[in-house]
């Protein structure tokens, strides 16, 4: 059975898939840009790394080539896969 957790739990270099995002806890123009970026349902991604400050923000995901910041409160909103 896959095992399904949500992006912010991600272990660092762990490969994942997003299998489903909440778009409902994210701000319209923040959703428009995370999907300008590739992150969306069926993108592969793993965490680079983590902020060092309080709340371990900003999350580093690699997504393809790029490395992209993004807030735990959006990974949050992410469901993924282990692959």
């Amino acid at each position: 059975m896959e095992q399904q957790l949500t992006l912010d739990t991600l272990a660092p270099m762990a490969r994942a898939e997003i299998t489903a995002v909440d778009w409902s806890v994210l701000a319209p123009d923040e959703g428009k840009r995370l999907r300008a970026l590739g992150i969306d349902e069926g993108a592969r991604i793993a965490i680079a790394h983590r902020g060092i400050f309080v709340g371990r923000d900003p999350i580093a995901l690699i997504v393809g080539r790029m490395t992209v910041a993004i807030r735990r409160v959006h990974a949050r909103a992410m469901t993924v896969k282990l692959v």
